[in-house]
């Protein structure tokens, strides 16, 4: 029988970090589950199961033939890969310049039309197969390089956070899809933050603690477990209190009655494919706006016509913050106001850089560090890393040298760190465990208590919403295509 057998191993990554496991054995067919805190390693442990992260002691027997790993960084690294070509302006005659399309990326390494339409079609993105990768939602391109992973029909595939990013429906039909394949005689191993993510197929979980896996166990006594550890977690956030604003008494706020946002018949499209279709929507202040619908209905675009990262802003009737667009202000006029998080920032957060300088980075709205900091803008960045576990001496460290899950933290921090009038927070939770989790929805509750920040927030996790929440804007698909939007007050 096809095994992974790995015994009194040692995986070193980098100079300072290395990877325990004393004892692992996969058998084919098996799945489980390993789940793990931020900067636990697990990032490192898929490396290591996939055959791409050497051991220094100890003996591994991998008998899998195709194994295939997914991840976050990859995601990353082929955005960052595409962004690089497109622009060179060193294109392939014939190439088009948008980038590589839906289908030419399924298709990276294995070039085979009818498997690329099946495996579109089983994953619903069929009809973005010849639309540029670029442009696809965050959920999307998720499916598109699950897609993509199955083209050379792996015999043991590795899943760094398969549901992160996708809406309910989606992670519910990918967990009957891999179910499916599972049944079928695919060896699955799922990398996870959240236990709730813990596919019911799945019998043996796995818990990295600091560097070391510890021996496999049922799911119901580690999730037990886990349920203690939260408990305790929780009654220390009580005591959690948020650093000041730089400028506490620089602005005062708007006039009651004026709307932070006001879109009418709102609309944007991308060639022939209609996004966003005659949205009306405002929020006034004291509101916070949970924004729900499913990948690609066109939520972060809505978003980035907030945040002015959206040329077809100006041909639409917004206001923000009381300037209607395109009367003459700048963008730095806008992000002034706005602390923003978004997969679509961290995917392109580049920059060589450190900790502290991504952190110093929000207060000046920029990616990368143009401008002298005060000593108080550096003292309060120091303390908010204090508050998510990370050292002044750590803060010299590259931010590229983090997980993916400690990068989002600080990445959050970014965006809080000048108490914003507005807080966009657009799935700011992917690829933190549970803990982080509780953390982060504590400082956007202080935030909002202690200041005049308002909220908008997108999450396909309902449990994630904070408790502040006072509205909600549906986009909710219509038969005939297309979507529609409802908006509520929440009691």
């Amino acid at each position: 029988m096809t095994v992974l057998h790995i015994s009194q191993c040692i995986f070193h990554r980098g100079e300072h970090w290395s990877l325990h496991i004393d004892d692992f054995y996969l058998s084919a067919g098996k799945s489980v589950a390993l789940v793990g805190s931020n900067g636990s390693g697990k990032s490192s442990l898929a490396l290591a199961l996939s055959g791409e992260l050497p051991h220094a002691t100890g003996t591994v027997n991998g008998q899998f033939e195709t194994p295939t790993r997914l991840s976050f960084e990859q995601l990353s690294a082929f955005i960052n890969h595409e962004w690089q070509r497109n622009n060179s302006d060193l294109f392939s005659e014939g190439e088009n310049s948008d980038g590589k399309l839906t289908r030419e990326v399924i298709q990276g390494s294995v070039v085979d039309q009818e498997r690329c339409v099946a495996l579109a079609v089983r994953f619903g993105i069929e009809s973005l197969l010849d639309r540029p990768f670029k442009v696809l939602s965050t959920g999307e391109t998720r499916k598109t390089l699950l897609c993509q992973a199955l083209m050379s029909q792996p015999d043991l595939l590795i899943l760094d956070e398969p549901f992160d990013g996708l809406d309910v429906a989606s992670r519910a039909a990918l967990q009957h899809l891999l179910h499916e394949l599972q049944q079928q005689g695919l060896t699955l191993v799922f990398v996870l933050n959240r236990f709730e993510d813990i596919p019911p197929f799945v019998d043996h979980v796995g818990l990295l603690l600091e560097g070391k896996l510890q021996p496999l166990a049922s799911r119901q006594q580690l999730l037990a477990d886990n349920v203690v550890a939260q408990l305790q977690h929780l009654e220390q956030l009580a005591e959690v209190q948020l650093p000041e604003s730089d400028k506490p008494m620089a602005e005062e706020p708007p006039c009651s009655d004026t709307p932070l946002i006001r879109l009418r018949a709102g609309r944007v499209s991308w060639d022939d494919n209609v996004i966003i279709d005659n949205l009306t929507w405002q929020v006034k202040p004291q509101e916070h706006w949970q924004i729900t619908g499913p990948n690609g209905a066109g939520k972060s675009t809505l978003l980035s016509l907030v945040t002015g990262d959206h040329p077809q802003g100006y041909s639409n009737d917004l206001t923000l913050f009381g300037i209607r667009r395109g009367s003459g202000e700048t963008l730095w006029d806008i992000k002034k106001h706005i602390g923003y998080v978004s997969s679509s920032l961290h995917l392109e957060y580049r920059v060589s850089a450190s900790i502290r300088t991504v952190v110093l980075s929000g207060f000046f709205d920029s990616i990368g560090l143009y401008q002298v900091p005060g000593d108080h803008q550096q003292a309060l960045a120091d303390r908010w890393l204090a508050l998510i576990g990370l050292s002044e001496e750590s803060a010299h460290l590259p931010f590229h040298d983090l997980s993916w899950g400690q990068q989002r933290l600080v990445l959050i921090v970014r965006a809080l760190v000048k108490h914003p009038r507005l807080l966009i927070l657009d799935e700011p939770l992917q690829g933190l465990d549970a803990l982080n989790r509780q953390l982060i929805k504590q400082f956007v509750s202080r935030l909002i208590e202690q200041g005049n920040t308002q909220l908008l927030f997108v999450s396909h996790h309902a449990e994630d919403a904070p408790d502040c929440i006072t509205h909600r804007l549906q986009f909710v698909s219509r038969p005939e295509g297309g979507y529609r939007y409802v908006q509520e007050t929440l009691t």
